[in-house]
């Protein structure tokens, strides 16, 4: 019988092969899909996350381990959309339209996917256009807003401004973030809350749901 405690140390450690490995052999020993993401694998990205925020880790080692963990998400996804499980909430993250940088908002994707969390990346140079419509087609729950470039960071208020004017606003949740972005800011903008770090956005948007 597999030891499941191997997949919470093969993703704190960042060993993708290994992750990928042990949740095959115990999916196939009839582990319940949700039992290796809720008793190990989210455990481990929570204890990834402490680890960031004690500057044990940096953000090489959350990328490796948030690497290990979708390597383990890829074969469990499917198997929990078949069944029907839902997740916590549906998210629509991209980098705001202007701004081509994706490596913060890669990272806070893969840790909210480690969180229970269903994500649609719409990548970079992302449209208020693009954020609505996802809402309206995906039933995105919440936006995940990501800015470098403090020349872009209005097209946040912009997106915002677009989700009034369709009649959506109250629908969805909307989250931001990014180098130049505070808190004074989301604020001023309207947005419903804001972190200034990966391992944050992921404790926002369990809080943005427990609000809903």
């Amino acid at each position: 019988m597999t030891d499941l405690k191997l997949l919470y140390e093969t993703i704190i450690k960042g060993d993708a092969k290994t992750a990928h490995e042990v949740t095959r052999q115990a999916l196939a020993e009839g582990v319940d899909p949700l039992t290796l993401v809720n008793e190990q694998m989210v455990p481990a990205m929570d204890e990834v996350g402490r680890r960031f925020e004690c500057s044990d880790y940096f953000v090489p080692e959350l990328l490796i381990s948030a690497r290990a963990m979708k390597a383990a998400l890829e074969i469990i996804r499917p198997l929990l959309t078949a069944r029907g499980d839902k997740p916590l909430a549906r998210i629509a993250i991209g980098t705001v339209k202007g701004d081509l940088h994706d490596i913060g908002k890669n990272l806070v994707a893969s840790l909210l996917e480690g969180g229970g969390f269903e994500v649609i990346d719409l990548g970079v140079n992302v449209t208020p256009e693009k954020f609505l419509q996802t809402v309206k087609e995906k039933n995105a729950n919440i936006i995940a807003m990501s800015a470098l470039l403090t020349t872009t960071m209005p097209a946040m208020k912009t997106t915002i401004e677009a989700l009034k004017q369709a009649g959506v606003r109250d629908q969805v949740k909307v989250l931001i973030g990014g180098a130049p972005i505070t808190q004074k800011y989301a604020e001023e903008i309207g947005a419903d809350g804001y972190s200034e770090n990966a391992v944050g956005a992921v404790a926002l948007a369990k809080k943005a749901v427990a609000a809903a």
